[in-house]
């Protein structure tokens, strides 16, 4: 990273491209009052393929700079923004709701597995498509797809319809939460612990009630904060098959993502209260700004052709995962 960082002029091209795309994306997503993420991801894919081999060619000198970009400038957003958890949040929730949001991830990556392996769909895009759901949406994805070793194309195709997915619950979720007579704060729960992306949760919750939008942003935060242990198992998991697969007896090296250290000293740094309020919502604020470049990037370098042959049937996966995390997590709720 810190090599690439001092090899940065080779980028600036491919860098400003991605940048270019964001900043169109952010005035686009205001107006269509859609999720940025996908937003940028969409508007990227538009312009890589309507430039395909501008982009795409083995000479092209932006390139490397949109690889930089959708990489390692992702990892680094990733790592900042450990500064929005708390780890006081996870005493707050109490165990009854820590038990529900471990329970529930869980019942939602192996569900996204199952329903993948239904569909048809490769091993790593139902993963993502599972583990998007269950955390935190694109930050989840992003978070764990080094480690998995997951193509651009599944990551992207999996970001969008987690987020669609969370689009459509920001709506879905208030509305169950008054036909069926849930409690403010029963809402709150329902809205936090099922939908994907933060400010998903948030507008769900708060269309309810402001308690509800209090209990939802609380509980979706300690949502979040389970990034780490999942990352960590993956790597674990990661290692133990590379030991069967290994014939020869030899040491496979499971490259540990290192920005998870980091993630995890911004969340410290956080909980700690160490640095001034104004830093940490300035690194807050570049970490998501970061991660939209990165996004875009992510965009430009996909082919509609696999979108169109994979979309269908993902599609169906994460539609079908949607509706069964909200009944477990609505029946848990009711049942204690």
């Amino acid at each position: 990273m810190i090599d690439k960082i001092s090899n940065f002029k080779g980028y600036i091209k491919g860098v400003i491209v991605s940048i270019i795309v964001t900043i169109i994306a952010l005035i686009v997503s205001k107006f269509i009052h859609f999720n940025t993420a996908t937003t940028a991801i969409i508007l990227g894919m538009i312009v890589g393929n309507l430039s395909y081999k501008i982009f795409h060619s083995k000479e092209s000198p932006y390139k490397s700079g949109i690889k930089f970009a959708e990489k390692d400038m992702l990892m680094f957003a990733i790592a900042l923004m450990g500064i929005n958890l708390n780890f006081t949040m996870l005493i707050n929730l109490g165990f009854k709701t820590m038990f529900l949001i471990i329970i529930a991830m869980v019942f939602t990556i192996f569900t996204g597995i199952f329903l993948g392996r239904l569909f048809g769909l490769n091993k790593k895009l139902s993963l993502m498509l599972g583990i998007g759901n269950a955390v935190c949406g694109s930050s989840a994805i992003a978070a764990t797809s080094g480690v998995v070793k997951v193509s651009n194309d599944d990551m992207a195709i999996s970001i969008v319809l987690v987020n669609l997915m969370g689009t459509i619950g920001i709506f879905l979720v208030p509305f169950l939460v008054h036909q069926l007579g849930f409690t403010d704060i029963q809402g709150g729960i329902l809205a936090g612990n099922t939908l994907q992306a933060v400010g998903q949760a948030v507008a769900a919750g708060f269309n309810i009630s402001d308690t509800a939008g209090q209990y939802a942003t609380v509980v979706k935060m300690g949502r979040v904060l389970m990034i780490a242990p999942v990352v960590f198992i993956l790597i674990y998991l990661a290692k133990q098959e590379s030991k069967r697969n290994n014939t020869m007896q030899e040491k496979t090296k499971v490259p540990f993502p290192k920005f998870i250290l980091w993630f995890l000293l911004f969340s410290a740094l956080a909980s700690f209260q160490v640095l001034p309020k104004e830093l940490e919502h300035f690194i807050s604020h570049a970490s998501h700004y970061i991660a939209l470049v990165a996004m875009s990037a992510i965009g430009l370098m996909i082919h509609f052709g696999t979108v169109i042959r994979t979309g269908g049937k993902a599609f169906k996966v994460s539609l079908l995962l949607f509706m069964m995390q909200l009944i477990f997590s609505g029946m848990f709720i009711l049942i204690f």
